[in-house]
């Protein structure tokens, strides 16, 4: 057993970083009063070596970047509870976390991008071709290749076997927030990242391959085509985009939800069936910069976003739950963090397939009104309690 040290954060969660045999950063956030002791189990697998930092290529048609990250056919899929790799280690399943947790987070061990990154930073290896800038990343040229430098990490909300982020208490949702905001400024000082993003992948019908509750945070060494576009929407129209947006939404039918700090809403031109968008009022880039009282509001109003919209249905609704940041070092003062989720369900026993308009061409056609939307959300949030 070790005792790592401890790191006081907000709301009284405390952090503990450690190692895991392979030499991958692994850090857990105690809830407060957690019922935890301050010691940690040491890692006592022996691992094979960590896998070769991918490499992306570019697609010269669109200018974007594509990781080409082959030991990722290599990750669980759909394991049973008694081998969840994601559960606290025990003599029979040699999981990824040595200890019993409240919350954790850790490299992932086959990752899109990493462990390399652009320039050396505490021991953790150099690429050999790093990406040189944006400017580098933006040129176009046919058969250019970088090195996938960067961070991706897994965020366990709870040392259960199944479950999601709205299964949890508020304390621990809390616990999750901090973690956020605590690893969105530490990726963001890493050389080399221009964005940092958590999210939560939930339902078989998205693709998930792990049933416990967990999320991951991507830090990516280029600025991701949605934000690329993004940004240029703001440019076209005032720095001020997103408070139009919030005013205008606040104005109309499709609010969901509010509170003193954050507002829910199903956006006026919604893609999905499911889609609804959650803006703080104050802008704030990212995670790092909300305050203590924006994140103790956004705690229990994500749970009654994330459990209404299982109330729609008998069953649990798959989503992907999308936050997203401004840029590390550009927009800072224009683009604002704010949650995209979204999901393919249109019934209850229908799900959205992107077919040949929206999935070969972009051009998206609403199956439901924003509106009705806006309406069934609603009201099944009203009947939400925690």
């Amino acid at each position: 057993m070790i005792s790592p040290s401890a790191v006081p954060l907000g709301a009284g969660v405390v952090k503990r970083s450690t190692r895991l045999d392979d030499g991958r950063e692994l850090i857990y956030y105690d809830d407060p009063e957690t019922t935890l002791g301050p010691e940690r189990g040491i890692d006592a697998r022996t691992l094979d070596p960590r896998p070769e930092t991918a490499s992306m290529r570019q697609d010269v048609l669109t200018g974007d970047w594509i990781s080409i990250a082959a030991s990722r056919q290599n990750r669980a899929f759909l394991p049973p509870a008694e081998l969840d790799p994601l559960a606290p280690q025990t003599p029979t399943n040699p999981s990824e976390i040595p200890s019993r947790y409240d919350v954790a987070v850790f490299e992932n061990k086959s990752p899109s991008f990493g462990p390399a990154l652009a320039e050396a930073f505490g021991g953790v290896p150099v690429a050999s071709d790093p990406p040189r800038g944006i400017e580098d990343l933006a040129h176009l040229g046919l058969g250019r290749t970088r090195t996938s430098v960067g961070r991706t990490e897994v965020v366990c909300f709870s040392p259960e076997h199944a479950g999601s982020f709205g299964t949890q208490t508020v304390t621990r949702a809390r616990t999750v927030i901090e973690a956020w905001a605590d690893r969105t400024a530490a990726l963001s000082a890493l050389p080399g990242i221009e964005q940092v993003f958590p999210f939560e992948n939930r339902g078989e019908a998205i693709g998930v391959t792990l049933p416990h509750p967990h999320g991951q945070i991507y830090a990516y060494p280029y600025i991701t085509p949605r934000t690329t576009r993004l940004l240029d929407s703001i440019d076209r129209t005032a720095p001020d985009l997103f408070q139009r947006i919030l005013e205008f939404e606040q104005a109309g039918p499709r609010v969901v939800l509010r509170g003193e700090h954050w507002t829910a809403f199903v956006p006026f031109a919604a893609r999905w069936p499911i889609e609804v968008h959650l803006l703080p009022h104050r802008h704030v880039a990212d995670f790092a910069e909300t305050n203590e009282a924006e994140r103790d509001e956004l705690a229990p109003l994500y749970l009654r976003l994330l459990r209404g919209i299982d109330a729609l249905y008998e069953t649990p609704t798959p989503y992907i739950a999308a936050w997203h940041q401004a840029p590390v070092r550009h927009a800072r003062d224009s683009a604002r963090l704010h949650l995209q989720l979204t999901s393919p369900r249109r019934a209850a026993d229908k799900l959205k397939f992107l077919a040949g308009s929206e999935a070969a061409m972009g051009a998206w056609i609403g199956d439901i009104p924003p509106e009705t939307a806006a309406a069934r959300i609603r009201e099944a949030v009203e009947g939400v309690t925690l």
